[in-house]
C-alpha cells in the first residue's frame, strides 16, 4: 500500500488516497485515530478505530466520492475508520470486456421491457464478485496492519453479492450493512446460507430496478442468528435518513462490542 495524498477536512478526518498494486483507494481515519496529519512514524495514534469497509456500485470512486466522504464522515464522527477501494473495471482501472458485454447485454434486455435472465445476471455479477472479494481481502490485509486502525471490521453497502461473499469467507468481517438493490446470481443465494455475522439489510420497496422478492428471499437465506429487514417506501436512491441513522446504530452496537476496546 502506497499512500498518494492525504488531506484534513474541515471536520478533522484525515482522508488519505492510496494505491494497493494497481487498484486505488481512500481511508479516512477520525481525529481521535490520528494524532497529525503527517505520515511520519512518530505520529502515534492515540485511539486505534475499528475499521467499516465501504461498498459502492460500479460507477467509480470519482463519481461516488460525495455520496462515500459523506457516508465516512458519518462513520467518523461515530469513532471509525472507513476505507473503499476501486472495483475491478471500474473509474480509472483498465476496461473489462466481459463485464462490459453483460451491462451492454443488461441494457438491451431492460429498454425491450424483457426479463432478465440468469444467464445475463450471472456473466454480469460473477466474474466481479470473484475479482473484487481478493482484492477486498489484500486491502484488509494492509488497512489493518497500520498505526491507529484495529479491528473487529464491518462491511457497508456496494453490490450486495460482493458483501454477501466477503461476509461468508472472511472470519475479519464481523458485522455488515447490505443495501438490497443489485440483481443476484442463483449460486449467491446457496452462498448466503453461509453468512453467519449480524446483519442489517436496507430494502427500498418501490425500486424500479430491483427485484423485491429476489431480495426478500436472499434475506430468508442468510444463516445469521441475528438480521434485521428495514424495508422503507420509495425508490433506488430514496433511503430515509434514518434509515442510515439505524444502520449507524447497527455498526456501533457490534463492532464496538466485539471489539472491547473502547
Amino acid at each position: 500500500m502506497r499512500f498518494t495524498s492525504e488531506q484534513r477536512l474541515d471536520d478533522g478526518v484525515l482522508e488519505r488516497e492510496f494505491t494497493l498494486g494497481e487498484i486505488p483507494g481512500i481511508l479516512w481515519t477520525p481525529e481521535s485515530a490520528s494524532a497529525s496529519a503527517s505520515n511520519s512514524a512518530s505520529a502515534s495514534p492515540s485511539a486505534p478505530a475499528p475499521l467499516i469497509l465501504l461498498g459502492h456500485p460500479p460507477l467509480g470512486l470519482r463519481k461516488m466520492y460525495p455520496r462515500l466522504v459523506a457516508r465516512a464522515r458519518q462513520s467518523a464522527a461515530d469513532g471509525f475508520a472507513t476505507a473503499t477501494i476501486e472495483l475491478p473495471g471500474s473509474g480509472d482501472r483498465p476496461r473489462w470486456a466481459a463485464v462490459e458485454q453483460a451491462r451492454a447485454d443488461l441494457r438491451r434486455v431492460m429498454q425491450a421491457g424483457e426479463p432478465v435472465g440468469d444467464e445475463i445476471v450471472d456473466a454480469l455479477v460473477l466474474p466481479l464478485v470473484d475479482k473484487a472479494v481478493p482484492e477486498w481481502q489484500a486491502a484488509l490485509d494492509a488497512l489493518l496492519s497500520l498505526p491507529g486502525i484495529c479491528g473487529p471490521v464491518g462491511y457497508s453497502g456496494g453490490v450486495i453479492s460482493i458483501g454477501v461473499r466477503l461476509a461468508a469467507v472472511d472470519p475479519r468481517i464481523a458485522a455488515a450493512v447490505l443495501f438490497a438493490g443489485s440483481f443476484v446470481p442463483r449460486a449467491v443465494f446457496e452462498e448466503a446460507r453461509q453468512v453467519t455475522v449480524p446483519l442489517h439489510v436496507l430494502l427500498q420497496w418501490d425500486d424500479e430496478g430491483n427485484d423485491r422478492q429476489a431480495a426478500l428471499d436472499l434475506f430468508d437465506a442468510f444463516g445469521s442468528e441475528e438480521k434485521t429487514l428495514h424495508a422503507n417506501m420509495g425508490g433506488h436512491t430514496g433511503v430515509p435518513q434514518f434509515a442510515g441513522d439505524a444502520a449507524a446504530q447497527f455498526f456501533t452496537r457490534h463492532l464496538n462490542a466485539a471489539g472491547g476496546t473502547r
